[in-house]
């Protein structure tokens, strides 16, 4: 699904932010180890020169946080970066302060922020002023999308950046999960990643396209500063075989100079 000219990514050689291959293996070995020593979903996934959206999520805030950042993870939950715990341990020593924000009490099992907020991602108030923010797969769950930027708007100074990492609205996935009961949710999810049900919550995608995001930020004077669809092929991760379909079915698109189905989207929004 190649989707409009406004969703497809612009060059990525035109910034800075776009993390090289050096940055990708780098998480790679954080997360796996080495490359003879990890498992075969991480080798199977190298042979076909293929980094997961998580990865291309973790290197970029690794690019992005400093020792003088002051960083506010939005909707955090237990951790930073669930799949890559030294990176998580890493970037919270690294930077001068993280706030984690959320209103679930799966919040205090976090052992990376340096202070837990326990407050509605969509009415947080503070005085505080945050040169970075995140959110991890937290876009798809907001109800108010107007009413989160505004709030971000308030934290973040001219030059500070809101990092949105979120599933592509116009994906499988996310269709399916738009027409089936939340009920199902879980129940599918455990099968295909073996999640629990305290990670499970409800989804509207209000905020999930290019386009929503771009309106969205403008009206609060962000500009996007860097935008990226990711290819997707962890639907069948757990499953050899068709993981392996998956990743030929990826190859396949990338021949045909096609966008791979199954999409995440990852912006950087710089406020003015």
């Amino acid at each position: 699904m190649k989707g409009t000219t406004l969703e497809r990514e612009e060059p990525a050689a035109a910034s800075t932010l776009t993390p090289s291959r050096v940055d990708l293996e780098r998480i790679f070995a954080l997360k796996h180890g080495r490359r003879e020593e990890s498992g075969w979903g991480p080798r199977l996934r190298l042979r076909y020169d293929y980094f997961t959206p998580d990865e291309w999520y973790e290197a970029l805030v690794d690019r992005l946080v400093r020792e003088d950042t002051t960083w506010l993870d939005v909707g955090c939950g237990r951790s930073l970066f669930p799949s890559n715990r030294e990176l998580s341990r890493e970037l919270a020593g690294r930077c001068r302060r993280l706030v984690g924000l959320d209103p679930d009490d799966t919040l205090d099992e976090n052992p990376y922020v340096h202070e837990r907020v326990k407050a509605d991602v969509c009415r947080l108030q503070t005085e505080r002023k945050f040169d970075l923010v995140t959110l991890r797969m937290v876009a798809e769950h907001i109800a108010e999308p107007d009413q989160l930027v505004q709030q971000l708007s308030q934290v973040v100074p001219a030059g500070g950046r809101v990092v949105i990492y979120t599933v592509y609205r116009w994906s499988p996935v996310p269709i399916i999960t738009a027409l089936t009961p939340f009920s199902w949710h879980h129940r599918i999810k455990k099968i295909l990643w073996r999640t629990e049900a305290r990670d499970t919550f409800p989804t509207v995608f209000r905020m999930n396209t290019r386009r929503a995001l771009r309106s969205l930020f403008a009206r609060q004077n962000f500009e996007e500063e860097w935008f990226r669809l990711l290819d997707d092929c962890r639907s069948f991760q757990r499953f050899r075989l068709l993981n392996h379909l998956e990743l030929l079915g990826l190859k396949a698109c990338r021949t045909l100079g096609l966008g791979y189905p199954e999409r995440c989207i990852l912006g950087v929004f710089r406020r003015r």
